[in-house]
């Protein structure tokens, strides 16, 4: 299928125009894929922007898969720090800026991808399963598990609270306490943006998190923080109510950033393995 832009936009909305009856995860799907060629050149980029007079041509799934190359920028990295493995579950360390799992946009690079690619290495029949999610911006201890019986397993655990999870912050500013509890109502619409709200708003969702004063430094103070549940961005908009937003955390009323980062690390989880139903816990030291 050809077609000429008529007018200037982004290649998702020309696409958008072009099938109607596709969902955009469908379109994103197709520029992953390496289906769609503008003026010679295979297109990944959903934002690119077009110009009037462009052709677009659509090739056929079968050919794009067999001939399109990996986007440049998306390969995955061979790095994965691991902390625990055995026939059950993998526990490993996200690094920030990292997607634990891929969105509707269909990113090639996620936590969960680079997991896969390091079992399949060794088995190809290989796979394991999310259990639980970062935000982006956070680094710190995810465990995933390899079959589906240990998924509900540990996704029971997250569901009645009972799997302590524990991070660090580095904060600006000092609480004026030692420790506290922030206990409010976050709303998270269907394009990931998250609010705090009344109880009584539809879709709110309870968000628990207690926080304990370790440790000061100029202009910042260390907390150590454990969350009862996982919100998005629950910890972030708990310090911002505290009045010490998260460094580098500017969509929260953060104004330094000297680490190059969002300064929230999950430091320690611990719950029961699923296959002997003892308490197993894993850390690893914040790196700020």
């Amino acid at each position: 299928m050809k077609h000429t832009v008529e007018n200037e936009d982004n290649l998702l909305n020309i696409l958008s125009k072009m099938f109607p009856q596709s969902s955009n995860s469908k379109l994103r799907k197709m520029l992953t894929e390496g289906r769609v060629n503008v003026d010679g050149t295979l297109i990944y980029k959903a934002k690119a922007t077009l110009q009037k007079g462009n052709q677009i041509k659509i090739i056929d799934r079968a050919e794009a898969i067999k001939k399109s190359p990996h986007p440049k920028g998306e390969k995955h990295s061979s790095k994965l720090l691991i902390l625990h493995e055995d026939n059950e579950i993998l526990v490993v360390v996200k690094p920030a800026g990292l997607l634990s799992v891929a969105t509707n946009k269909l990113e090639n690079d996620t936590l969960h991808s680079r997991c896969v690619d390091y079992l399949k290495n060794k088995s190809k029949r290989a796979w394991c399963h999310i259990v639980h999610r970062l935000d982006r911006e956070t680094s710190g201890i995810m465990v995933l598990a390899k079959e589906a019986e240990s998924k509900n397993h540990l996704q029971s655990q997250f569901v009645t609270r009972s799997v302590e999870r524990i991070y660090h912050a580095l904060v600006e500013g000092k609480p004026s306490g030692t420790e506290g509890t922030d206990k409010s109502w976050i709303y998270e619409d269907k394009n990931l943006n998250v609010k705090r709200v009344k109880s009584s708003f539809r879709g709110a969702r309870e968000a628990i998190t207690h926080w304990q004063f370790e440790d000061e430094k100029e202009s910042y103070s260390l907390l150590k923080i454990n969350i009862e549940t996982g919100r998005r961005h629950q910890i972030r908009m708990a310090m911002k109510n505290l009045g010490c937003p998260v460094v580098g955390d500017f969509l929260h009323g953060a104004n330094t950033n000297p680490f190059n980062r969002i300064c929230l690390h999950a430091s320690a989880l611990s719950f029961n393995h699923p296959r002997t139903n003892e308490n197993v816990r894993f850390e690893s030291l914040a790196p700020f």
